[in-house]
C-alpha cells in the first residue's frame, strides 16, 4: 500500500509485517476516524485545520515504521532476545495506528461533558478487546494474543520499554506526527522540528542490570538540539494553537450546549436528532460500543443544528450562535497564585452585568482554565548517552529544558456573551 501524505510525503506499507496496517485500515472503527477532526474547533481560528484523526493515525504509523527501521540499525548493541522480531513489529505498527481509535467527537472537549463519561483511552481499550469489534477480529486472526499486547503498548506498559515509550511517552510517535501535522494544517510554523535528525540521533541506553530490555536514549553529542526543538515546538503549539482564545471560547460554548442538552434530556425533554450514545449517557448509562461507533463529528453537529429550533430558548440561542460563528468573547484573567480573590471579584461583577442584560449567568458566563506542562524531567523516559560517563536525563544536560522543567503553562479566561463584554471591561477597568 502506497499513500501520499502532505506532511511525510510518500508513505508505503509494503512488507509482510506491514500488511497489518492495510488490514486494520479496512475496519469500520478505523474508518470512523475519518469523521473526527483532529483539532476540533481550531478551524474557527485557523481555516486550514480540517484534518482528521484518520490522517494523523496513518502519520503516526509511518513515524513508527521509520523508528522501527532505526532500531533495527542499532540492534547489534543489545541482547538478541531484546531485538525486534516480526511479532513485535506488527504489534508496534498496530498500536501506532490504533492509539486514537476510541477518540470521541470534537477533539478532547467531548470528554468529561457527559455523565459517567470515560476518557478516550478507555474506549480504545474496549474497542480493541471487544470480540465483536472488527479491529479485534482483525488482530485475533493474526494472533489470538495480539489484542492484549497492542493494548499494553498503547498504555505504555509493555515489557519492551523502548517500544512502549515509543507509543506512549514524551517523544512518542503520536506527538512526533501531530506537531508536524497540526503545524502544517494551521500554517503555524512553530510546530516544526527536525524529525529526521531526532530519529537518527537515537541510541539504546545501557542494558539494565536486571536483564530487562533497554530504554531508548539519544546521542548527547548530536541529538540534544533536536530534543530541545521538539519540546519547544510543543510549547509554542500550545501557546499559538491549542490554547487559542477563539478555540477555547467555541469549546466552552459547545460544552455548555451539551450540558444543557443533558439537563433537558434527563428531565424528559424530547430533543430532535439526539445520537443514541449521547441519549444513553445523558440518562447516566454507559453507551454500547455500537452506539459509540455511530457517534462522530457529523452526528453531533447535526444534532446541534436541529436544536436551533428546540423549545428551550437558551439551547436554541447557543446552537445558532455556534453554527454562525458568533462566538463568545474572552477576557484574560490573572494567573498568579494569589489571584483567586481578584478572579472572584471580576466574576461577581460580570455575573451582575450579565443578569441585568437578561441573560442567565449560568449559561452565558463562565471561566475557562487551560493548563499544560510542556516538559517534566521527572516523567521523561528518554536518556542522554555520551561516549564517556553514565547516561543522564535530558533536563540535567540541557539549559533550555532545565529552564522550563515542570513549569505549567496556564491561561485563565472569562468567557462572556459579546453583548455584555464592553460593559464588563468598563466595570472591571480591564485593558481591551
Amino acid at each position: 500500500m502506497i499513500l501520499r501524505d502532505p506532511v511525510h510525503g510518500l508513505i508505503a506499507f509494503e512488507s509482510d509485517e506491514e500488511r497489518v496496517v492495510e488490514t486494520l485500515l479496512d475496519t469500520k472503527e478505523v474508518q470512523r476516524l475519518r469523521r473526527i477532526r483532529q483539532l476540533g474547533f481550531a478551524s474557527l481560528a485557523y481555516p486550514g485545520a480540517e484534518h482528521t484523526r484518520f490522517s494523523h493515525a496513518i502519520g503516526a504509523t509511518y513515524v513508527m515504521k521509520r523508528l522501527l527501521a532505526r532500531l533495527r540499525e542499532l540492534d547489534r548493541s543489545i541482547a538478541p532476545e531484546h531485538r525486534l522480531n516480526p511479532q513485535l513489529t506488527r504489534d508496534a505498527l498496530a498500536a501506532a495506528l490504533l492509539h486514537d481509535i476510541g477518540h470521541g467527537p470534537l477533539s478532547h472537549m467531548f470528554e468529561g461533558t457527559l455523565p459517567r463519561s470515560e476518557p478516550h483511552e478507555s474506549w480504545t481499550k474496549r474497542i480493541i478487546q471487544d470480540p465483536n469489534s472488527q479491529v479485534n477480529k482483525a488482530l485475533t486472526n493474526i494472533d489470538p494474543e495480539m489484542p492484549s499486547r497492542v493494548t499494553q503498548l498503547i498504555a505504555g506498559q509493555h515489557p519492551f520499554t523502548y517500544l512502549a515509550h515509543a507509543v506512549s511517552g514524551t517523544f512518542d510517535v503520536d506527538r512526533c506526527d501531530y506537531l508536524l501535522r497540526d503545524a502544517h494544517a494551521t500554517g503555524v510554523r512553530y510546530g516544526n522540528y527536525d524529525l529526521d535528525w531526532l530519529q537518527r540521533s537515537l541510541r539504546f541506553a545501557p542494558p539494565p542490570p536486571d536483564g530487562t530490555p533497554p530504554a531508548l536514549a539519544v546521542d548527547g553529542a548530536k541529538g540534544m538540539a533536536a530534543i530541545e526543538s521538539f519540546i519547544l515546538s510543543r510549547l509554542f503549539m500550545f501557546q499559538q494553537v491549542y490554547l487559542h482564545k477563539a478555540t477555547r471560547a467555541a469549546e466552552w460554548m459547545v460544552r455548555t450546549i451539551l450540558r444543557r442538552a443533558v439537563h433537558l434530556i434527563s428531565n424528559g425533554a424530547n430533543l430532535p436528532s439526539v445520537p443514541q450514545a449521547f441519549r444513553t449517557a445523558a440518562i447516566g448509562q454507559t453507551p454500547s460500543l455500537d452506539q459509540y461507533h455511530a457517534l462522530d463529528d457529523t452526528s453531533l453537529t447535526t444534532a446541534l443544528h436541529e436544536w436551533e429550533e428546540c423549545a428551550d430558548p437558551a439551547l436554541a440561542d447557543l446552537c445558532k450562535r455556534q453554527r454562525a460563528r458568533k462566538l463568545f468573547k474572552t477576557i484574560s484573567l490573572p494567573n498568579h497564585p494569589n489571584a483567586q480573590r481578584r478572579i472572584d471579584m471580576i466574576t461577581g461583577i460580570a455575573s451582575d452585568i450579565t443578569e441585568k442584560a437578561g441573560l442567565d449567568p449560568k449559561i452565558y458566563l463562565g471561566i475557562d482554565v487551560a493548563t499544560t506542562t510542556p516538559f517534566d524531567g521527572n516523567e521523561d523516559n528518554l536518556l542522554v548517552v555520551f561516549a564517556k560517563g553514565p547516561p543522564q536525563r535530558p533536563v540535567d544536560v540541557s539549559f533550555i529544558l532545565g529552564c522550563i522543567d515542570a513549569k505549567e503553562l496556564r491561561r485563565t479566561l472569562l468567557i462572556v456573551a459579546p453583548e455584555v463584554r464592553n460593559d464588563i471591561l468598563k466595570a472591571i477597568d480591564a485593558p481591551t
